[in-house]
């Protein structure tokens, strides 16, 4: 069975993945910001000692324990923040399954930080999966939670639902049409977050945009996901009939998308930012059946293993900046004659 991230799943040509994301702090301590050494070693021990009883396979991984390469990886594919492994901290762990399609912080910005992705547009399955983590966890461990401001977060703005649900797309028509910036404007002003790949601070890149709920309080869990689900609706539809008005002149799309296939397949040495632009071109031509010479898995494991610390897990050895950019072109090609 293939992790998600390497799966296509529903209208997984604009909707690349979803992701629900629940903070939460255990009643008997301080919030993280505010935790003695003592206090961290205590939460990482309770929620280690509770992993069989949550099930699911999952396995506590303590962050000290592994080496950047493999905690960068974990980044690349969004399981753990970039906030998470900067952090110095020893008492920092995360619960992972080996589908990796759940994973739980712990003691990053709050206690637990609990996930669930899934491949395509799946934010309501998503919903139904994490409240029923959240409550087998919660029924061992006691959340802080307050009858007026709901569950207590570190940061405010997090407090209610302390939920956010987000989707990641791929905008590379509406790029190419000019109209993206109009589009982004309109999410926003419905009261949505949009960041880049991976989350706040973070660029678009590829033309891959994440889009989230901004408010948590006073909104219930379903009405966060009914709210992105409309939004995403339209997202899905204004793409397609962008992809659309480009094909009506099918020689310049084509020319465009094979030129940019061309460079990906041929070059020697690419670097990651580079590659990411690239394979935004080629995955819109093999989403519109212009190009026949890739599959959705092919597109997903160049995606993977072009970035830069699971090209190096993928080859089991480290590489130097420059040496990446010659073993990416050649693993590029190694997907690509896959048969």
């Amino acid at each position: 069975m293939l992790n998600w991230y390497l799966q296509s799943g529903k209208e997984s040509d604009v909707v690349i993945s979803s992701r629900v994301r629940l903070a939460r702090n255990l009643a008997e301590f301080p919030f993280e910001t505010k935790c003695s050494k003592e206090d961290l070693r205590k939460i990482e021990q309770k929620i280690e000692e509770a992993t069989p009883q949550i099930g699911y396979h999952l396995k506590y991984l303590r962050l000290r324990d592994m080496d950047d390469i493999t905690k960068m990886s974990l980044v690349e594919k969004r399981l753990i923040s970039p906030e998470f492994v900067s952090d110095k901290s020893e008492n920092r762990g995360i619960l992972l399954n080996d589908d990796e399609n759940i994973s739980i912080m712990i003691n990053e910005e709050d206690h637990l930080r609990i996930q669930v992705f899934a491949s395509g547009l799946e934010i309501e399955n998503l919903l139904n999966l994490a409240i029923e983590i959240d409550e087998k966890i919660g029924e061992m461990l006691p959340y802080a939670y307050s009858e007026k401001y709901g569950f207590l977060t570190s940061c405010p703005t997090d407090a209610g639902t302390a939920m956010r649900a987000s989707v990641m797309v791929h905008l590379p028509a509406l790029t190419q049409t000019g109209n993206i910036r109009k589009l982004l404007e309109v999410v926003s002003n419905f009261g949505m977050n949009i960041r880049g790949i991976y989350g706040e601070g973070s660029k678009a890149i590829g033309n891959m945009y994440q889009i989230s709920n901004k408010q948590s309080l006073g909104i219930s869990e379903k009405e966060i996901i009914k709210n992105i689900k409309l939004v995403t609706d339209k997202i899905i539809e204004q793409e397609r009939l962008a992809r659309k008005y480009l094909g009506k002149n099918s020689i310049e799309l084509e020319d465009y998308v094979y030129r940019e296939y061309g460079k990906l397949i041929n070059c020697r040495k690419i670097s990651w930012e580079e590659c990411k632009e690239l394979l935004s071109a080629v995955k819109l031509g093999t989403d519109l059946g212009v190009i026949r010479e890739l599959t959705d898995l092919k597109v997903n494991k160049i995606d993977l293993y072009s970035k830069p610390a699971n090209l190096q897990k993928y080859l089991g050895k480290q590489y130097d900046s420059y040496d990446r950019d010659i073993k990416r072109a050649e693993v590029i090609k190694q997907i690509v004659q896959e048969v």
